[in-house]
């Protein structure tokens, strides 16, 4: 059987449901630029970076914008977001990660957070479980957005493993794809109808433990 030693999680959507305040505050800047933004639409910039994000908004109108434009858009949501944030509490940490995380701990397994997030250290404090993570490979880290494996490889380096020996929990597609794109296993959180290319897919961590993981893999 492969020995596993690290776990590397995605944030949203797998530690904490912040995809809600993304959307709200994509949401918020589309309707002021009047661009028209869904939730359908909104599944799109799961896992891609804000400048990406952006720019999958402005495609939906045909629209363009210079950088400085851009910049300045990015920053107008990121503020909105933040603001949203800032208010999150213990109790909207997703059913069972704190256990799971603990547990892992207990067992001897490294974790690090792979994120493209740049409000990682933000969110993690609001939910009091920062302590649980050995290192934090976040948005003001790296410079590739999934499913390039950038964050999952330098996840894997800040906790001393070979890329084989870490597993990934990912919500998203590219996600997924970051994961296999660095040679690692990935464990989807969510819809096995969405998240088909996962070597397994759990709906949620609520009563399940590192070991039953292992076992599936």
């Amino acid at each position: 059987m492969k020995q596993y030693k690290g776990l590397l999680f995605d944030l949203d959507g797998v530690i904490v449901d912040t995809a809600k305040y993304h959307y709200l505050a994509w949401k918020a800047l589309a309707d002021e630029l009047g661009i028209p933004f869904s939730q359908t639409d909104n599944e799109r910039l799961k896992g891609v970076s804000r400048m990406a994000s952006l720019e999958i908004i402005l495609e939906i109108d045909k629209r363009t914008m210079s950088k400085e434009e851009k910049e300045a858009n990015c920053t107008k949501k990121n503020d909105l977001y933040v603001s949203y944030i800032k208010n999150l509490e213990k109790h909207e940490i997703l059913p069972g990660v704190e256990a799971f995380l603990t547990d892992a701990r207990e067992k001897g397994y490294k974790i690090a957070l792979g994120s493209a997030s740049k409000n990682s250290g933000l969110i993690l404090d609001r939910l009091g479980i920062r302590s649980l993570f050995d290192e934090i490979i976040d948005g003001t880290k790296v410079t590739i957005a999934k499913p390039d494996p950038e964050v999952f490889v330098k996840g894997s380096e800040a906790l001393g493993l070979e890329v084989g020996e870490c597993i990934v929990f990912e919500d998203a597609i590219a996600g997924i794809e970051a994961a296999h794109n660095g040679g690692m296993k990935a464990v989807g959180i969510g819809l096995k109808s969405i998240l088909v290319k996962a070597d397994e897919v759990l709906p949620g961590f609520k009563g399940i433990t590192i070991d039953d993981v292992i076992a599936l893999l």
